[in-house]
């Protein structure tokens, strides 16, 4: 059974076992009658070809709340586009495969680009803003989630938890943010939030001292995860970066946007599990050692919009704090795992926590560089201020494809 513990920064919402899902669902399916719900599924094509997407498929098919399910397909030519309309035309409900090469999609993101507004890079935060935008074209959704299409255990509940409370009438959240055990019943995953964000965050603390904005990341259990559910009015402002601050980067525009209050997070599953990034300590470009960097960059340049001063010296003594607070922390992951049959590689944890210190170093070299490199996707509303028929050509662009490529 989870714990009850509220630390009074951000609501915690529990499983605490009382209650089951068939319960919650027949609730959102009134809920939904009034406050439409959708479901953004940000995917590669290879994940189409993989484990999890089909499971993930089976159990989507059978929720009945859903009002749309918008997919986001990247990396995908002509006649994978059609492979993967038919791959999802299983679901029952209404549902749309944005091709994002497509020739449309590429004139709408050069009119961006004209506009000095496009996403710098392509990658998961570019395609999620894209659905995001597609969604509020549509103009007929109170709610929206998002989430992963690698998870290998997804179950139809997790969704049913992660949009409950942003659903709820009577709750006052206007984002959820999911967490769970990253564990495959066997090994304790996760090495980014344990052995990154979590003493990243500590020794951040220790050198910079006290920010709220730091207390508030500290809450949630896990920072990383790919699932969150938003209230739909709150999109359009809603600035995120296009690599791998994504999700951090949600966190952060939540925290600048909205009330404490409005903020939850949400225990979504008792075990969880999806794909595993490689370190990649030979490749800065690539795996886990790209994603650290990010990571580090996108907290960064939020501390320093709320008046943080960096420096060489303040990054190399982070950089120090951080290597101290993250073996300290392996220590009780270690014991942590053991008490409950997981099994941990020491060597390779401490082989990792050795790759990020040296890339808080290199984030922090990045940022001081280039400090006024733009840290986020231009927001919807920026974009409709500067071409109000972009979003609606949007729509017919998506609207062709589908036509044209049946």
């Amino acid at each position: 059974m989870a714990d009850f513990h509220q630390n009074g920064n951000i609501a915690t919402m529990h499983n605490l076992r009382s209650a089951n899902t068939e319960a919650l669902t027949r609730e959102l399916s009134t809920f939904a009658t009034s406050r439409r719900i959708s479901l953004i599924l940000p995917s590669l094509y290879s994940e189409l070809e993989g484990e999890a997407l089909p499971r993930i498929l089976d159990e989507l098919s059978d929720v009945p709340y859903l009002h749309r399910i918008i997919i986001g397909l990247d990396r995908a030519n002509e006649e994978q586009f059609r492979k993967a309309r038919q791959f999802f035309s299983r679901l029952p409900q209404n549902h749309v495969v944005i091709w994002n090469d497509s020739p449309r999609m590429l004139e709408i993101q050069d009119r961006l680009r004209e506009l000095n507004l496009g996403p710098a890079e392509p990658g998961k935060g570019k395609n999620v803003w894209t659905c995001l935008g597609y969604l509020l074209a549509c103009q007929d959704s109170s709610v929206v989630a998002i989430h992963d299409c690698d998870i290998l255990t997804y179950h139809k509940d997790m969704l049913a938890r992660l949009v409950y409370p942003v659903t709820n009438p009577t709750f006052p959240y206007q984002m959820a943010k999911g967490f769970y055990p990253r564990t495959d019943g066997q090994k304790l995953n996760g090495r980014v939030s344990r052995l990154l964000v979590s003493p990243l965050l500590i020794a951040l603390k220790r050198v910079i001292g006290d920010r709220d904005y730091i207390d508030y990341l500290r809450s949630f259990r896990y920072p990383l995860s790919g699932e969150f559910a938003m209230r739909v009015s709150t999109l359009a402002d809603l600035r995120i970066p296009a690599d791998w601050g994504l999700e951090v980067g949600v966190l952060s525009e939540a925290w600048r946007n909205l009330a404490p209050k409005s903020v939850c997070q949400v225990e979504i599953a008792d075990t969880y599990d999806h794909k595993h990034q490689p370190l990649s300590e030979e490749d800065a470009n690539a795996g886990l050692s790209r994603m650290s960097v990010d990571i580090c960059k996108s907290i960064f340049r939020k501390l320093a919009t709320d008046g943080t001063v960096f420096s060489e010296e303040v990054f190399r003594s982070l950089k120090a704090t951080y290597y101290r607070s993250a073996l300290d922390l392996l220590e009780c992951y270690y014991n942590d795992a053991k008490m409950n049959g997981l099994s941990i590689d020491r060597h390779a944890e401490e082989a990792a926590i050795e790759l990020f210190a040296r890339n808080v170093v290199v984030a922090g070299q990045i940022f001081l560089e280039n400090p006024a490199e733009p840290p986020s996707i231009p927001t919807w509303n920026r974009v409709h201020a500067a071409d109000a028929e972009l979003l609606p050509d949007m729509l017919k662009a998506v609207e062709k494809d589908a036509e044209d490529f049946d």
